[in-house]
């Protein structure tokens, strides 16, 4: 039996996908019925075929509690782990430690009681240290806990730390670094809001680089390490280091839009942020801006998938021609 958890999110449902092209044994947590949805339109993008979708062993749950989790691991030989929560915003950041560190341990500790045989875990760049003068980031740059992190960037490394753990227990482990993933079926939520804002007509734009990757180059390369002898590994996965202003025409170009065309300066977006983040302190509402993402949006971050590529002789899809798939199964109704 294959579990995955966050089995209703941009990579637990392609993931999904390709697992039941060659598995009929798998089970996915999800937490609310009307998510299910969302799967079911992904399965969409690639058949009509509704048999592979019913496959799946849904199982209702919160990776957080840990006797609603005990079931799910029963008969269980391989684990991917996708289950995280994502967000810059400050408010978010106990809630984040939760599910992303603790929801995490949860999940070692069950695969340790049930013997499983491998454990994935998807993982982020945000948990891979920062470059060196200026060189290009690789598996072997070292986290620094001492910098100005991200709250994201602080759990999904803490949630390594656990990951680490169960391979000292006996469970072979793999970690995965995706850059910003980039795939259809989410458009209001993560990355698929850059295909939204710019098919209504984004004006802005920044030149900000770091590593991008398909959904698709996601999940292939974690099923082909699952399936592998590697183990107690981790891997960058980036098809290509482009700038934000680079995605965003590209991405205008496809929807036939007009590119942005407003280059926001390092100065403008630090004075946002924080007009943002005083707004929501009065009205509650999240900042559209925090402090961290306008960071990200100047930064220069470039990323080696060299690894990757030569432990299971992996080729990343040109990342023009993954835009261009995306846009085409963007809702344009």
């Amino acid at each position: 039996m294959i579990l995955v958890t966050g089995g209703t999110g941009l990579v637990g449902s392609h993931l999904l996908y390709h697992l039941s092209l060659e598995n009929d044994n798998i089970r996915a947590i999800y937490r609310t019925a009307s998510s299910l949805e969302n799967v079911k339109k992904v399965f969409s993008f690639y058949t009509d075929d509704e048999k592979l979708f019913s496959k799946i062993e849904w199982f209702q749950a919160d990776i957080t509690e840990v006797p609603a989790m005990i079931p799910a691991f029963v008969a269980v030989k391989q684990v991917y782990h996708c289950a995280a929560f994502i967000s810059f915003n400050l408010k978010d950041y106990r809630e984040m430690r939760k599910v992303n560190i603790y929801g995490t341990a949860i999940i070692v500790n069950l695969a340790i009681d049930a013997k499983i045989d491998k454990l994935c875990f998807v993982s982020s760049i945000a948990a891979v240290g920062d470059s060196l003068k200026g060189n290009i980031i690789t598996e072997n740059n070292e986290w620094n806990k001492e910098l100005d992190n991200s709250g994201y960037s602080i759990t999904k490394f803490g949630a390594e730390m656990e990951v680490w753990r169960a391979s000292q227990e006996g469970v072979k482990v793999v970690i995965v670094n995706p850059g910003v993933i980039l795939g259809s079926g989410f458009w209001n939520a993560g990355s698929g809001k850059i295909f939204s804002q710019v098919y209504k007509g984004l004006k802005y734009y920044t030149e900000g680089v770091t590593g991008f990757v398909s959904v698709q180059d996601v999940v292939k390369p974690m099923i082909l390490l699952m399936n592998s002898t590697i183990h107690n590994e981790r891997f960058i996965l980036v098809s290509e280091n482009k700038s934000f202003k680079e995605i965003f025409f590209l991405i205008a170009d496809f929807f036939n839009k007009k590119r942005p065309f407003k280059k926001v300066r390092p100065w403008q977006t630090a004075i946002f942020w924080r007009l943002t983040w005083g707004v929501s302190k009065i009205t509650g509402v999240p900042p559209l801006l925090s402090k961290y993402s306008a960071k990200s949006a100047h930064s220069i971050s470039e990323y080696s998938s060299e690894k990757i590529e030569k432990a299971v002789n992996f080729k990343f899809e040109k990342l023009e021609n993954s835009i261009k798939r995306i846009c085409e199964a963007y809702p344009k109704a």
